[in-house]
């Protein structure tokens, strides 16, 4: 029988991806502490960056750079040393591996070859953004980093252009300002949250309609720091007045002027709301 702890590591190997704090060290979870100091070998984002992690919490243990530009002849190497029984702990400088940072080839890569991929949570920069924003949380999507060219950027922006749930993305502190314009162009002035920083010392959170927040970071003379930001759906472009007609005056509204079935008009209320079919129409019938 394989040697089985409370990590989850096998004599096999394992590849553990562990979640470490986005900004502050606290954050830090007590297995994920444990899971480094029991790995054989860390494999860092970058390794400096790690070394502070490690260096805080008094862990002494090798590291290997594992990165975009070596992710490819790197994860085959670390994948043969999980073949010889090594667990193997994968960083990223913050938040949870893979996550629009490297991972997701040495993860494929350990599957394919039969390797315990173990998951070890943490912080989200994606998860805590959302929370927080003040927008509707019932469904989400994340989309990583938008192009930084405007051409490239405004075509995915197109995308969210229907979309019903509300969107989280990254950007660079440099382009943020041009990003939130071409929202605005693209999506209207629809509510959005800016977050900033998130769990360091100078963590801001901006919210309001994207026309106000361009206002406020324009009036800066420099953006800095990690950013996050939040789109709200489709629905939340709505002229505020249509969302203030109750829920059964304005499906009959629909029906009249829009020529929709009663089942049509509960859709649209629904998507208009942020809310799901169903509790448009347990407000439809009350």
């Amino acid at each position: 029988m394989g040697r089985r702890g409370g990590s989850g590591a096998s004599s096999q190997g394992t590849l553990f991806l562990v979640g470490t704090p986005i900004g502050n060290l606290e954050d830090i979870t007590l297995r994920a502490l444990r899971v480094l100091q029991e790995a054989d070998l860390i494999a860092c984002e970058d390794t400096r960056q790690t070394r502070k992690l490690l260096n805080h919490f008094a862990i002494e243990k090798r590291t290997t750079s594992y990165h975009e530009h070596n992710e490819t002849e790197k994860s085959a190497e670390l994948v043969r040393r999980m073949e010889e029984g090594l667990r193997i702990a994968l960083v990223s400088d913050a938040g949870m591996p893979g996550l629009s940072d490297p991972g997701y080839r040495l993860v494929e890569r350990s599957i394919r070859h039969g390797i315990p991929v173990m998951p070890v949570p943490g912080v989200s920069a994606v998860v805590s953004a959302l929370t927080v924003s003040g927008l509707p949380t019932h469904g989400f999507q994340f989309a990583g980093f938008l192009p930084a060219k405007p051409h490239a950027r405004r075509k995915v922006l197109e995308q969210f252009k229907e979309s019903p749930v509300t969107t989280v993305v990254f950007e660079s502190p440099r382009r943020v300002l041009a990003t939130l314009r071409d929202i605005h162009t693209v999506l209207g002035d629809r509510p959005i949250a800016v977050a900033r920083e998130m769990t360091k010392l100078h963590e801001e959170f901006l919210r309001g309609r994207c026309s106000e927040v361009i206002d406020a970071l324009a009036k800066r003379p420099a953006i800095l720091g990690e950013i996050t930001l939040i789109l709200g759906p489709a629905s939340e472009s709505a002229d505020k007045t249509i969302l203030d007609v109750p829920v059964k005056e304005r499906v009959r509204q629909l029906m009249a002027e829009e020529e929709l079935s009663r089942m049509e008009a509960l859709k649209t209320v629904a998507r208009e709301r942020g809310i799901s079919k169903r509790e448009a129409y347990r407000e439809f019938e009350s």
